[in-house]
């Protein structure tokens, strides 16, 4: 082949290897776009895939929406409790009460139809009528999930029959702080602080007319018995200081329409005798808040100090048990006469506190539904209510 031959050949190459290599950058880029192209499409697949699991794991801690119960029942606050009076103590009709009005507890409906029966979340007997015969215990059985609470505020040695209640109580109410519902006769509330300049000048008149009283000592007695240690102790107390007794057993209670004649009375002692029919954990009655009320020191005799102080300062009042003998505890109150500023002691705490007694019957129940509303589906029966009761 000659010159021009090879030329044309080595032409004919040298085009083919440029096509080729045209081709070859091409087929790169290609690859190299479909690569980028690749990249991107997984990039922003696993975005995609990312989002959506993070979704789903969100979505799932959603409620499932077929599956939610009304809102008045999302919250046990928001549900309403029916609570069945089944007999008015001692047989003393009173008008029900307004939970909310008078102690700001809502969800509170009161009733003592008792046809409402099936319907109460609650029935609350008071136990003297059902241990004297004068009612029955409510019908079983009972409407599913009902408790039935009993109350009583009468220490032991007067609360018989007892058995009546056992094995069908749910929840106890009682002044014992064990109680499932606990309520006290009296308790102490802490006062707001004043500027101290103001507490001090607020707080010396009220001591002065304590200090100033004309009388020593008074005792307000209803139910008398030779058997009970309150009388032993009058008797010997009598032997040496001067004891008012006012009651059945002394002269009449001045009577008045406002109701607090006893406290009203006591307002001119400095001393009075809050001594309880029985000694008994946690039965601490009206007697002593009576007397706080008034201005007066309580002299108690109840349970032990020990348990008095689980409600009061310990200098708020003087217990029967602090001396050896009943003279000694007569002359410690005629010293206390003789020394105003011995006897501001048992006094000054008295600015730090206010007493709120509980109205009788109407904060009991309101009190009782609101536990009835936190103790939804509970059940449990109270085993052994007289072995606790007496202990």
């Amino acid at each position: 082949m000659g010159a021009g031959g090879d030329w044309r050949t080595a032409g004919r190459c040298t085009v083919a290897a440029r096509r080729a290599d045209r081709r070859s950058g091409l087929t790169l880029r290609l690859k190299r776009c479909f690569l980028v192209l690749k990249t991107t499409c997984s990039c922003v697949c696993l975005a995609t895939v990312s989002f959506l699991s993070l979704l789903g794991f969100c979505l799932s801690y959603l409620p499932d929406p077929f599956s939610l119960e009304p809102l008045s029942s999302v919250s046990e606050h928001h549900r309403e409790a029916t609570l069945l009076i089944w007999t008015h103590p001692f047989g003393r009709y009173s008008k029900l009460p307004d939970c909310y009005a008078l102690y700001q507890i809502y969800g509170c409906t009161l009733t003592d139809d008792l046809r409402s029966y099936p319907q109460a979340d609650a029935v609350i007997m008071h136990h003297r009528e059902i241990a004297t015969g004068l009612a029955e215990l409510p019908p079983e059985p009972r409407p599913r999930a009902q408790k039935w609470i009993w109350m009583n505020y009468e220490s032991p040695p007067h609360t018989p029959r007892l058995w009546r209640f056992e094995g069908v109580i749910n929840l106890t109410m009682s002044y014992r702080s064990d109680s499932d519902i606990f309520l006290p006769y009296g308790f102490l509330v802490p006062r707001v602080r004043k500027p101290r300049g103001l507490q001090n000048r607020s707080a010396q008149l009220p001591w002065r007319s304590r200090l100033l009283r004309p009388h020593l000592v008074a005792w307000v007695i209803s139910n008398w018995s030779e058997s009970h240690a309150r009388v032993a102790f009058y008797y010997q107390l009598r032997r040496y200081i001067q004891v008012d007794v006012y009651g059945r057993a002394g002269r009449p209670v001045p009577e008045d329409s406002g109701g607090g004649s006893v406290v009203r009375l006591v307002q001119r002692y400095l001393f009075y005798l809050a001594l309880e029919n029985s000694q008994h954990t946690d039965y601490i009655t009206e007697k002593l808040w009576n007397a706080i009320r008034a201005g007066a020191v309580p002299v108690v005799l109840g349970p032990s100090r020990q348990n008095y102080e689980q409600f009061l300062p310990p200098e708020a009042f003087i217990h029967v048990d602090d001396f050896p003998t009943v003279r000694g505890l007569a002359r410690y109150l005629l010293m206390l006469r003789r020394n105003p500023a011995q006897l501001r002691r048992h006094l000054d705490w008295r600015g730090s506190y206010s007493v709120h007694q509980p109205e009788f019957w109407a904060e009991h129940y309101c009190t009782a539904c609101r536990a009835v509303r936190r103790s939804r589906g509970k059940t449990d029966v109270v085993k052994n209510l007289t072995r606790w009761f007496r202990s």
